[in-house]
């Protein structure tokens, strides 16, 4: 209330301040007119009295007069010059009232996603029973009941751990043909489910005295700017990660700064710290950073881009390192975790290589081993390629004996037991007991231990006896099988073949060259036709 009251003091004080700069103005504006018209009167006055010469008549004055003064304009040129000046800090006294009104409009937000997450985390532990006889009474509004008043609603706020996550970047990039530096800083600050709340990109000058900045100098700075954030929305508890081991030896002081810059960024640290009820370092991996490393990333591609005129308008282009083209920003494609751009050429033939060669595909920045998500490369590979390719990754992915194949022949969709059971259990409490199944994709149900579409009212044993093939594949396949000389796994009970000779001892083979493998063919019961649906070497 008393900031309010000051806020509003000031306001009052500033336009009372411009309107008397204004008056003041326009007083001095009348005074010289005035003064104009005398003067003007004057000299008409004083040509009138002077007698004529030749009996003429006086030639009349010429208009427009200027009579010099010392002072002439200079208190209107310093009345515009303060005039500029009281606008442009009432603009910034605006600008900073909205800012900290969004601020707390966020912070509010928060204490209400707080409370909302902690009622839901109540709700959750509640059981079955005690939830079917009293589920619609429960009831925990925020702003309403007793454990969110305005007075304890703060409390959550001010009682909740917050992480802070940050990350300086220092990069050459090539712009135009041409090799520059580049800094950018990210900060990410996420509630105690690690979930964001505010993310923040700046840009750094690259160059401080004529020197290229350090990764050190650029993550003390993002870490300074992650406080400064949190303390604008009046944040009390804070938790900072680091991925840089230096900088983390820094802030908590087991090593001294080697640079006088190094150290000032400490003890910016150290005063910001000081702040907060509770602020602690933390030191992560690489991959935990990865908000803070996006923000950060961003950064750096917004001072590497440049609009220009095409056919279609203005666009932002960038230049791809690996073709040195000029390309638009919309055809880059950025990889995973370390976000290095190439455009959508250069991906095409460097992925495509790699899966033809059986190779998994990385970015082709040298020395980066990120793998690139081949979902996300849909956008220059073919469709077909990306599905089969993520089929095979995600066979490859699952234990063996955690294979599951939807019976249904227009599904047939891949799963792991262990999913599908917790898929089904959350609308079937007997699933685990039962073998009943419900389909992740089609949604419908089967039996996990016969692999074939459920079967009401009937046990395993009664539906083989009664079915003993329950499509005419089925004997098909066991013909088949018959006479390929195909057996059945133990472990998963699949339908497998020999990569070798069936006729050579396996047990030898395996123990002279050390590389012969069983290659797995799962063929699905209930499925229209034969199906191979698994087709590579693994260990049984």
């Amino acid at each position: 209330m008393a900031r309010s009251a000051v806020t509003d003091d000031l306001s009052t004080a500033l336009s009372e301040q411009s309107g008397v700069l204004m008056a003041a103005k326009t007083l001095d504006s009348d005074l010289d007119f005035a003064y104009q018209l005398q003067m003007q009167e004057a000299i008409n006055a004083s040509l009138a009295l002077q007698p004529s010469s030749s009996g003429s008549p006086p030639s009349p004055p010429s208009p427009n007069v200027d009579v010099y003064s010392p002072n002439d304009g200079v208190l209107d040129i310093a009345a515009t010059l303060m005039m500029q000046d009281l606008d442009r800090y009432m603009q910034e006294h605006f600008d900073r009232k909205r800012s900290e009104a969004e601020m707390t409009r966020m912070r509010e937000d928060l204490d209400r996603r707080i409370h909302d997450q902690k009622f839901a985390d109540y709700i959750l532990n509640i059981s079955d029973e005690e939830w079917r006889i009293y589920g619609d009474n429960y009831h925990g509004p925020y702003g309403i009941d007793a454990s969110s008043s305005s007075s304890s609603s703060t409390a959550l706020v001010d009682t909740e751990c917050f992480r802070l996550y940050f990350k300086g970047l220092v990069s050459e990039e090539n712009v135009r043909g041409m090799k520059v530096m580049v800094a950018g800083t990210g900060v990410a600050i996420c509630d105690s489910k690690d979930r964001p709340i505010l993310e923040v990109k700046k840009n750094l000058e690259a160059f401080v005295d004529g020197q290229v900045v350090t990764n050190e100098v650029a993550s003390l700075e993002a870490l300074i700017e992650g406080l400064d954030r949190a303390l604008s929305l009046d944040l009390k508890r804070i938790t900072f990660f680091c991925d840089h081991y230096n900088v983390h030896q820094y802030v908590t002081g087991r090593v001294s700064p080697p640079q006088s810059k190094i150290a000032a960024l400490v003890n910016r640290v150290a005063l910001l710290r000081r702040k907060f009820v509770y602020c602690n370092p933390s030191l992560v991996a690489h991959d935990d950073m990865k908000h803070a490393f996006k923000s950060a990333r961003d950064a750096i591609v917004s001072q590497i881009t440049w609009p220009e005129e095409t056919s279609n308008g203005k666009s932002m282009k960038e230049t791809c390192v690996i073709c040195f083209e000029d390309t638009d920003v919309d055809d880059m494609f950025s990889v995973d975790l370390c976000l290095h751009r190439y455009c959508f050429s250069c991906m095409k033939q460097h992925v495509e290589v790699k899966l033809l060669n059986g190779i998994v595909a990385k970015c082709p920045h040298e020395g980066c081993n990120s793998e690139v998500n081949i979902d996300r490369c849909q956008k220059f590979l073919d469709p077909k390629v990306v599905q089969v390719i993520s089929q095979q990754r995600k066979e490859s992915s699952i234990p063996t004996v955690e294979k599951v194949y939807c019976p249904y022949p227009r599904c047939s969709v891949l799963m792991s037991k262990s999913e599908v059971l917790q898929y089904t259990q959350t609308t079937q409490a007997v699933a685990k007991e039962s073998g009943l199944r419900k389909c992740m994709k089609c949604h419908y149900y089967f039996c996990i231990n016969c692999k074939v579409p459920w079967h009401y009212n009937k046990t395993c044993y009664d539906y083989k006896r009664s079915n003993p093939h329950s499509c005419p594949e089925d004997a098909k396949l066991k013909s088949l099988a018959t006479m390929k000389r195909w057996s059945e796994c133990k472990k998963c009970n699949h339908v497998i073949e020999l990569a070798e000779d069936v006729d050579m001892n396996f047990a030898i083979l395996v123990e002279l060259s050390g590389r012969i493998r069983k290659l797995h063919v799962p063929v699905q019961s209930g499925m229209s036709g034969i199906s191979y649906v698994m087709h590579g070497r693994g260990d049984d």
